[in-house]
């Protein structure tokens, strides 16, 4: 079992960055492909991002794609997406997520989800 601490999320303006960090406890954290997924009010929530256990592979949202990046540092327990070029269409509460299958997109093959931080993007 795995428990997860999102942090990072604030305020920004259109064209600006953030970085959003995923905090995990347990010995098995770099067992397991994260994911992040974002859900904005009104709307279902959706994937943004998936790597791998190793971190050799990612795989992307086409609406974020050549934006974003995921990274992880299994040393710290801790995985990462850095979102450049923000749109107001971001805007979201954005939650990571951990998973025993191979880096999926749908919300429902991830066990454990985190708290999630908000990510707003103001025009």
């Amino acid at each position: 079992q795995v428990q997860l601490v999102e942090s990072g999320g604030g305020l920004v303006q259109a064209g600006g960055s953030l970085r959003l960090s995923c905090a995990g406890s347990g010995r098995t954290f770099s067992s397991y492909d994260m994911g992040w997924f974002r859900q904005a009010p009104g709307k279902e929530r959706e994937f943004v991002a998936a790597i791998s256990w190793s971190g050799g592979t990612a795989d992307y949202a086409d609406s974020v794609k050549g934006r974003f990046t995921i990274s992880r540092d299994n040393a710290k327990n801790t995985v990462y997406v850095q979102m450049d070029s923000l749109k107001p269409a971001d805007t979201a509460v954005y939650y990571c997520a951990a998973t025993v299958k191979a880096m999926p997109t749908t919300s429902r093959e991830y066990a454990y989800w985190g708290q999630g931080t908000q990510v707003t993007v103001s025009s």
